[in-house]
Parts: C-alpha cells; sequence; structure tokens
C-alpha cells in the first residue's frame, strides 16, 4: 500500500499526505493539516527531515551567500 493511504477502522481508505512542514509560528512539526503555508517550511518528504527544517534552512541561506559573495568578487 504507497506510504500515502491509511487504512481506516471500518476497513476503508482514505488519502493521507505523506509531506511534512515546520511550523514557524508553533516551531513544530505538523502534517498537512497545519496552520497556513505562510507560516511554514516545506513540504519535507519526511517528519525527520521537517524536523531539521531550521538547521536546512541555515544552511541554504549559507550556501547561497558564499554564491553570492563569489558572485560579486567576479
Amino acid at each position: 500500500m504507497p506510504a500515502s493511504l491509511v487504512a481506516l477502522r471500518r476497513g476503508t481508505i482514505s488519502g493521507v499526505s505523506d509531506q511534512w512542514w515546520f511550523c514557524l509560528k508553533h516551531m513544530r512539526v505538523e502534517g498537512e493539516k497545519g496552520c497556513p503555508n505562510k507560516d511554514r517550511l516545506g513540504p519535507y518528504e519526511s517528519k525527520e527531515a521537517a524536523e531539521h527544517a531550521l538547521q536546512t534552512a541555515s544552511e541554504r541561506n549559507e550556501a547561497w551567500r558564499k554564491q553570492d559573495k563569489e558572485w560579486e568578487d567576479d
């Protein structure tokens, strides 16, 4: 069964997103039904990846700063 499907108690299947977001308002990981996207980072493919959203964003920002500096120095 695909990860995005969950069997319910009555034997029916309901679609559930397998994507995760990090809520900047509450500083926690949320599933599909959470705060508005304007308050979140993501989506991420796993809960674990969403848990590291701030670190990932910081690393990407630093890489972009270095690229900008290299671009400006040329």
